[in-house]
């Protein structure tokens, strides 16, 4: 599994920025003759960027039981009173998913298969309490069930294991615990309490985003850690609820939760001392969390992920947020895998820590609670390994269950070798024959690309430095492959501001992109005020402030605040669904460049100089063309779906990290952008009847809103601090071209809709209706019938709860009557400031405030400084949505949502 860190949006894009593809002319005749930009390709050896800056963590891991074959293993755990691991897998290579078991010896060379579990996936299992003496087992597995439609579903079921070793599970044995719908994240975990109950963790049930919004809701077995009473199991009656559950008591809510708000808890452990309940739970867009669950605690997902806003306008359950015991960052954790408590004599400085790790970085780490705060959490093994759990041996050991390979176990690692320290100044990273001219080496290879994204005004001097004459994968949209040791370079330069008062080129930084143990890290070296040498940031970040040349300011200079983004921040734009390397692709780089005296196409040179293990075909042309942005000789809507493409759709693609569900990447049809005519999932910055984009209304578009702010709501969001003047025109043109997809009708009233009620239930089209639904925009804020976003109260049932006038007076006076839960309030403080919101937690000194914007954190307010406080009867529905229908279309609207 790959793993890495990036930087985030603004400046870093030149290194890192998309753009398209431009069609080479024909290559041939007197083109053959030309000279290449590189005669032949030189050498270059990393030897200073390895290993990090920072000392390396104390443990790593060695294999064990190599002797067995592991087809994808997924869990694994001793058998209590014997000396055998059962482990769960999950098939590979045409063997089924199933379950074995073998002895607890790293030389054995046979396991048995207690069960097949054809079909399924296989998660995890548990031994129950009294195993010695009745042999139970408990199995979490996901299958297809005729109950559900034949969709998948989560399965809890028992087993009974043979007590002569060496038998096989009788799937006759098999009892149905618990079954629930789950099509995606699913949970997985399974263990029993110290109190003899069973406690098992389940995911929200989709694949992105919460998509049935249940990670709030209780009245289903989604998205939380369910505690359920077996002891007494019947075919019957297979389990009960144990009295003193948080919920039981709570209308409408499922008595088995135990907590909620959680997203995907992949592993669930119980302190065997303590009787502490842990899970690892998987994060989304930005952030893994771990949590130590307490009874009736809501962890927050989908209105934050983790201590984060996520969908702060979809509704908050009934409980106030519990913030997560511990949170990684995505350039540490993107898929976290929780684990065990340890309390085994082998390792004493673990005792009593929950260890715990992640399947896409490998890292591992520990953490240790004393029941009120966390007393220490470290970083304890960096491994390569697609970690899918934990477990403790017997005798003491740590296992990792490797899903790619099989199992591991921790040990220290070894004193290093004396080698030479990482690189914290550039002119010792080998990179460049003199820094200060900044000339690079033979073998790194400069680049240019077609379309570069905005970096506060900077230009960019970009290089590949690929070690030992290794060969790249080529990508003509994706990713270009590199090999291990790879190094990619970007230099920003700006116009500073000289103390003669002259504008002069001044080099900022020079930021790393390297590739090592499978995993990309990012570096930046800021340069000194002799632009003679660059030193290493520290891991944090930094910051600079300066003036540089902008001819629109005053005296033609402006002040810059320039942001070194930490190592910690880089994830916030570059992930896996955008390709983690954001620039290096075919549709960029098919261009031409100086090598020097010589300018020549990047694909031929590098094609002749045997960078490529697959080199393109030249000539090539593709119906995808991109152009630069600012090169007003192009089409307008080419220039702004470039820009898009380069500085947007990293974030704003499937689960890349941008969660308003737009989908930006080049290449996306118009209609599937859900740009355009599309309202706004989080904030709608005070503009009425806002869109995305709203065709020919630029000044109702939040998109260029957005674009030309800097502070709250900016985009891009981090590290840019100055405007792009010349893509907010660019984008204010094209908007205002665009033609309007729906023409104005009438600014309706009660008075003109109100009579023609009397009809409603004759004549009306429900199909008309769902697509004025969709067409208005109300799908995109509310649910209805199990379609539809989930920012305004669910539609579903309305005919239960109001009568046609009352819809019909919500519709175009949005504001006459609000639900108590969507009810705004404006508090005023001592000191004259002022907050709005909705109040998400109160107690008798505070007052918890959920801001308007999803881009805004929560506020919490002292009561003694509220000077006054008053309710608000605004809603944040927009009127005049439904003033581009006509009557016909407002009431089949009506009719369908009363159906």
């Amino acid at each position: 599994m790959h793993r890495l860190i990036i930087w985030p949006y603004s400046p870093l894009h030149g290194l890192l920025s998309l753009a398209a593809w431009l069609s080479l002319g024909q290559v041939g005749g007197a083109q053959e003759e030309k000279p290449y930009g590189l005669a032949k390709r030189e050498r270059w050896e990393n030897t200073r960027l390895v290993g990090t800056p920072e000392p390396p963590p104390p443990y790593t891991v060695e294999p064990v039981y190599t002797n067995l074959d592991w087809a994808a293993p997924m869990f694994i755990a001793p058998e209590p009173g014997s000396d055998r691991l059962f482990a769960m897998l999950n098939g590979a290579n045409g063997q089924p998913a199933g379950l074995v078991a073998f002895r607890d010896d790293p030389a054995v060379t046979e396991q048995s298969r207690l069960m097949e579990l054809d079909g399924r996936m296989a998660y995890s299992f548990c031994f129950d309490p009294g195993y010695a003496r009745n042999g139970h087992l408990y199995l979490f597995t996901n299958l297809r069930l005729a109950r559900f439609g034949g969709g998948k579903a989560n399965r809890v079921s028992r087993v009974v294991v043979p007590p002569a070793s060496g038998g096989t599970i009788d799937p006759n044995t098999e009892q149905v615990i618990l079954e629930w719908e789950s099509r995606g994240h699913d949970g997985g975990g399974l263990a029993f309490g110290r109190d003899g109950m069973l406690y098992i963790s389940t995911g929200d049930g989709t694949s992105d985003s919460d998509r049935w919004v249940s990670g709030q809701t209780l009245d289903d077995l989604l998205g939380g850690v369910l505690r359920i009473d077996i002891r007494e199991s019947t075919p019957d009656r297979p389990y009960a609820v144990p009295p003193d559950n948080p919920f039981i008591d709570l209308p409408g809510a499922r008595p088995e939760l135990f907590a909620y708000g959680l997203r995907n808890p992949w592993r669930l452990a119980v302190d065997a001392r303590t009787g502490q309940v842990w899970v690892g739970n998987n994060g989304q867009d930005l952030w893994e969390t771990v949590h130590l669950v307490r009874p009736g605690e809501n962890y927050g997902w989908s209105v934050y992920e983790g201590s984060h806003p996520f969908y702060l306008n979809r509704k908050l359950g009934p409980h106030p947020l519990t913030l997560p015991t511990a949170e990684h960052p995505h350039s540490e954790a993107r898929s976290l895998t929780g684990g065990v408590v340890y309390h085994g004599a082998k390792w004493p400085a673990l005792r009593g820590q929950y260890l715990y790790g992640d399947y896409s970085t490998g890292k591992i780490w520990g953490i240790r609670h004393d029941g009120q705060a966390v007393v220490s959490h470290r970083e304890l093994a960096d491994t390569p390994l697609a970690i899918a759990g934990f477990a403790e041996t017997h005798s003491g050991e740590v296992l990792v269950v490797d899903h790619s390979s099989g199992i591991y176990r921790l040990k220290p690692r070894p004193r290093p070798r004396p080698r030479q320290s990482f690189a914290t100044r550039l002119s010792d990273a080998g990179l460049f024959t003199d820094t200060a001219a900044h000339r690079l080496h033979p073998g790194v290879i400069g680049y240019s690309v077609v379309a570069s994204a905005w970096n506060d005004g900077a230009t960019a001097e970009r290089a590949m430095a690929v070690p030992g004459g290794q060969q790249v994968g080529f990508n003509r949209t994706g990713a270009w492959a590199f090999p291990e040791g790879t190094a990619l370079v970007q230099t920003l330069t700006v116009q500073r501001e000289h103390p003669s008062g002259q504008a002069r080129p001044f080099r900022v930084e020079t930021r790393i992109l390297l590739y090592q143990e499978k995993e990309w890290s990012g570096y930046s070296y800021r340069w000194n005020e002799a632009q003679t040498d660059a030193e290493l940031v520290p891991r944090e970040g930094g910051r600079a402030t300066f003036r540089v040349a902008d001819s629109p300011s005053p005296g033609g200079f402006r002040r810059q605040d320039w942001v070194f983004p930490s190592r910690a921040d880089c994830m916030v734009c570059h992930g896996r669904a955008a390709g983690y390397i954001l620039g290096i692709t075919g549709v960029n780089l098919n261009r031409e460049h100086a090598y020097g005296p010589v300018s020549d196409n990047q694909f031929r040179t590098l094609g002749h100089s045997g960078f490529f293990r697959n080199a393109p075909s030249l000539p090539s042309r593709h119906g995808d063309r991109l152009v630069d942005p600012y090169d007003p000789a192009h089409d307008t809507e080419q220039r702004v779906r470039a820009y898009l493409h380069i500085n947007c759709a990293p974030c704003h693609v499937h689960s890349g990290g941008g969660n308003s569900r737009m989908e930006l990447k080049l290449g996306t049809a118009r209609d599937a952008m859900n740009l355009i005519d599309a309202r706004p999932q989080h904030d709608t910055f005070g503009i009425a009847n806002a869109m995305l984009v709203a065709p020919g209304a630029p000044d109702r578009s939040v998109l260029l809103q957005r674009l030309g702010q800097r502070g709250r709501g900016q985009m891009p969001p981090l590290v840019s601090g100055a405007v792009d003047r010349a893509a907010v025109a660019l984008f204010r043109e094209w908007i205002g071209g665009l033609k309007p997809s729906a023409v104005f009708v009438k600014n309706w009233t009660m008075a003109d809709l109100e009579p023609a009620l009397a009809g409603l239930e004759t004549g009306r089209s429900i199909a008309a209706g769902r697509r004025a639904f969709e067409r208005t925009g109300c799908a995109e804020c509310h649910r209805f019938n199990g379609r539809g976003g989930s920012v305004g109260p669910d539609l579903s049932g309305l005919a239960k709860r109001m009568k046609p006038r009352e819809v019909l007076e919500s519709i175009l006076e949005p504001s006459r009557a609000i639900a108590d839960s969507y009810v705004l309030e404006q508090f005023t403080l001592s000191d004259g400031t002022t907050h709005l919101g909705q109040a998400q937690e109160e107690t008798d000194g505070m007052v918890r405030l959920r801001s308007l914007s999803a881009t805004s954190a929560p506020v919490s307010l002292a009561k003694a400084l509220i000077v006054s406080r008053k309710k608000l009867n605004v809603s944040n529905m927009p009127p005049g949505t439904v003033n581009t229908l006509t009557e016909p279309q407002i009431l089949d609207l009506i009719a369908y949502l009363l159906e």
